[in-house]
């Protein structure tokens, strides 16, 4: 999500206060980036308050997504083979968040764009709600993880993904965060490589934050770690489903 649009006040220091200046500068220009972000945000959770999710209206909306989210297995060729990510169970406002990205061109997935561009917010509401409660109560995919290694354990402490993507890296700190434990291996890599991409207008990720951490990893580094990722227990699944019912 992009800061809101900020212009910087200059903060003429007292005379004889030359050493705390710098500090005081700081902390108002902290204090006033705080205030624009919370009101940004919640404007925008203002903007998005009328659209309530229909979980009945969605079951006519997912026909383009059982394609390939609700085949156990499928893979996808572009831009390269791997597995379609897990969606049920995932969190609705993350879903909706990615939608939204793909629609704006912020996530670079010619077929991905092309599904979302036609959506409406009340669209994107009722999917996302429809998937995070999809699956639910059906037993839980068996964990896979052992003790991190040392190498593993200095990715994470590197990365620091808990920080965002909470205990587990199943229980984000904000819902338009992703749950990523037991997500397939394959998706995790590319997914993570496409934030260190630039100026493909066919593939590429543009959230800041995740391109800069990214961007920190060597390829086998990313690949590592989200083969260690995937193993973790999480709430995440593909349930079959018919296309045609």
């Amino acid at each position: 999500m992009k800061a809101p649009h900020m212009t910087r006040v200059a903060l003429s220091p007292r005379r004889g206060s030359d050493a705390t200046a710098p500090s005081l500068r700081q902390a108002a220009w902290s204090a006033a980036l705080i205030s624009l972000v919370v009101a940004g945000a919640t404007t925008a959770g203002l903007a998005h308050a009328e659209v309530t999710p229909n979980l009945e209206a969605a079951k006519a909306k997912v026909a383009m997504c059982i394609g390939c989210h609700g085949i156990p297995g499928y893979q996808a060729s572009f831009p390269e083979v791997h597995k379609v990510p897990m969606i049920s169970g995932q969190n609705a406002k993350y879903i909706v968040a990615s939608l939204v990205a793909y629609q704006k061109g912020e996530r670079k997935h010619p077929t991905m764009k092309g599904i979302a561009a036609p959506l409406s917010e009340q669209d994107m509401a009722d999917i996302g709600a429809y998937y995070e409660a999809h699956g639910k109560g059906l037993p839980p995919r068996p964990a896979q993880a052992s003790a991190p290694s040392a190498a593993v354990q200095a990715l994470l402490g590197k990365g620091n993904c808990a920080a965002c993507h909470g205990e587990g890296l199943n229980k984000p700190i904000d819902a338009s965060y992703p749950k990523l434990a037991g997500q397939h291996a394959d998706y995790l890599y590319v997914a993570l490589k496409a934030y260190q991409i630039e100026h493909n207008p066919q593939v590429g990720r543009s959230n800041a934050i995740m391109a800069g951490q990214a961007r920190m990893f060597k390829p086998e580094e990313l690949k590592l770690l989200a083969k260690y990722v995937a193993s973790l227990p999480g709430d995440l699944q593909t349930v079959p489903q018919q296309r045609f019912r």
